[in-house]
């Protein structure tokens, strides 16, 4: 059974970093994308980045050049590094399996983690 568990969110100032994992179980990890996701309260849940399993990456526009997406497939592990922070990006983080083993696009799975709540005040 897949298994996601994120770690790494925290309280932030404005301007300041943070660096999300995502550790998975069940799966041949290097064999998917995988991908990050967030939601703010009363708002849909949103994409943020993905990484394919030849690491091609794809951001979402609100976070390009501030947020890197990354994978340890030694570690089975997912990684958000996540840089000049604002309090738009107030959310609960959550990481997600790619749909299909080896797919040079990114199409979201059904295996979610419990995520991670990231709050950045201004």
């Amino acid at each position: 059974q897949v298994h996601l568990v994120e770690s790494g969110g925290g309280l932030v100032q404005a301007g300041g970093s943070l660096r999300l994992s995502c550790a998975a179980s069940g799966l041949t990890f290097g064999r998917y994308a995988m991908g990050w996701f967030r939601q703010a309260p009363g708002k849909e849940r949103e994409f943020v980045a993905a990484i394919t399993w030849t690491s091609i990456t794809t951001y979402a526009d609100s976070v390009k050049g501030r947020f890197t997406i990354s994978r340890d497939n030694a570690k089975n592990t997912v990684y958000l590094q996540m840089n000049s922070l604002k309090p738009e990006d107030t959310a609960a983080y959550y990481c997600n399996v790619g749909r299909g083993m080896f797919s040079s696009t990114w199409v979201p799975g059904d295996y979610w983690g419990q995520g991670t709540q990231v709050t950045v005040s201004s």
